[in-house]
């Protein structure tokens, strides 16, 4: 049989999504549930947390950024040899851009294309009665989604817990658990959201601690009861990868890599071989290609620049074979990386770019691109999608159409110019990419 899912989602982000479905993911694999976790939109950061929690990589599903048959085909990823999949929201779950319905990158598109209930979490902070006109807004916002109970989160008080649930009774939608206003159950965060799971240093016994408040505070019964819809069939092929043999860089610096890319590069046949530039590791030499992810290397700027065989390394590795970078590993390949105090370190200068973290501005986004040349992610003219989230400033002057990477766009086609560069075998973007090339 197929497995069943649910989204967990709220009106607004900070609501406590997270938590409350790392409580329902452990709780239902100590009971021996065949779980698995997805997250709806573009993240890293949880992914890798729902990965601690079940023990199998979490897949993006996005509207926007996936064709239909991408989205298919990572979300029957998502729910190979599961019982039932819990698919994590981002932001609110209406929010995303303006576009046909079903393309909004929007959590609910994702309940609505696959059936999958909705189990609402309201922060009920500040809030009593008026918590239940937010749920009844959400639930009847869009007609194609079903709103099948809620979860209370920040409860004060036992008093405060009846209010909250007169008025969800009020309009009839079920309340399946109530959590306890904790400050004990707040994960670590920093600019780009949570501490990463392989950073958390105490994350098993965070994690035991969730699976016990999931089998206290949550109707792990009904919750599954209510789950619903399906996972479908395999649709598709899923991204080509850049070579046979990646050298990838995995360590705390370098570490935002989509699974379904890491999937698609793997059924294709593609091996990928890890190193640590924090490690002072250059990219293995039996690789042809070499791909540095983003993740936060304005944190270790200092580390990087002083990993010299990382450095010497992976220079003459681009002499010969294609290296491409990501948002962080975009700024490794540049000229030199500003850190947080202000202080320049130089980088791997294989690309006429300085970055830096001092000069702090939001870049948030879908990004939709047009290869202005060949090169690791395709041939001239391929169109990708992506999403841009960092901090980082470029200090240097925005490329010209000879060596930019690509023209973008954001996702409701506002041109946004040139972005990333090339230079010889060497490229970059701050952008991340979600789906490209397939085979």
């Amino acid at each position: 049989m197929s497995a069943r899912g649910l989204v967990i989602a709220a009106p607004r982000s900070s609501s406590g999504k997270t938590t409350v479905t790392l409580a329902l993911l452990t709780a239902l694999r100590r009971r021996g549930v065949a779980v698995r976790g997805a997250k709806c939109g573009p993240d890293y950061i949880d992914p890798a947390f729902h990965e601690a929690a079940t023990g199998h990589p979490s897949i993006n599903l996005d509207s926007f950024a996936m064709p239909d048959v991408l989205l298919d085909t990572a979300a029957a990823l998502a729910g190979r040899d599961a019982d039932l999949v819990v698919a994590e929201g981002s932001m609110g779950l209406h929010d995303g851009i303006v576009a046909g319905e079903g393309r909004t990158g929007a959590n609910a598109d994702i309940a609505a294309r696959y059936g999958w209930p909705v189990l609402l979490v309201l922060d009920v902070s500040g809030a009593a009665q008026s918590a239940a006109a937010v749920a009844l807004g959400c639930a009847h916002y869009d007609p194609r989604i079903r709103v099948a109970g809620v979860v209370l989160n920040k409860v004060a008080s036992p008093r405060h817990r009846r209010l909250v649930e007169a008025g969800l009774a009020r309009i009839g939608i079920p309340v399946l658990g109530v959590l306890m206003r904790d400050a004990g159950l707040i994960l670590p965060e920093r600019h780009l959201g949570l501490v990463q799971a392989g950073e958390t240093a105490d994350l098993l016994q965070r994690l035991e601690k969730l699976a016990d408040l999931g089998e206290s505070a949550l109707d792990l019964d009904a919750i599954l009861a209510a789950a619903g819809g399906r996972v479908p069939e395999a649709a598709g092929t899923l991204p080509s990868p850049p070579g046979q043999r990646i050298a990838v860089a995995k360590d705390a610096a370098f570490s935002f890599l989509y699974p379904h890319l890491v999937a698609g590069w793997r059924t294709a046949g593609a091996e990928l071989v890890p190193f640590s530039p924090l490690a002072n590791e250059g990219p293995p030499a039996e690789c042809d290609s070499c791909w540095l992810p983003g993740g936060y290397p304005e944190l270790h700027a200092g580390r990087i620049a002083a990993a010299t065989r990382f450095l010497e390394g992976l220079r003459a590795f681009a002499q010969t074979r294609p290296v491409h970078g990501e948002c962080g590993g975009y700024m490794v390949l540049g000229q030199s990386l500003e850190d947080a105090d202000g202080t320049r370190h130089a980088m791997a200068e294989l690309l006429p770019v300085a970055t830096s973290y001092k000069a702090r501005k939001l870049h948030l986004g879908y990004r939709v691109a047009t290869l202005l040349g060949d090169g690791m992610l395709g041939r001239a003219g391929a169109r990708l999608v992506g999403h841009e989230f960092h901090y980082a400033a470029e200090l240097t002057q925005p490329p010209d159409p000879e060596h930019a990477l690509a023209r973008v766009t954001d996702a409701e086609g506002v041109s946004l110019g040139c972005a990333g560069h090339r230079c010889g075998r060497v490229s970059g973007s701050f952008f991340h990419l979600i789906a490209g090339q397939t085979r």
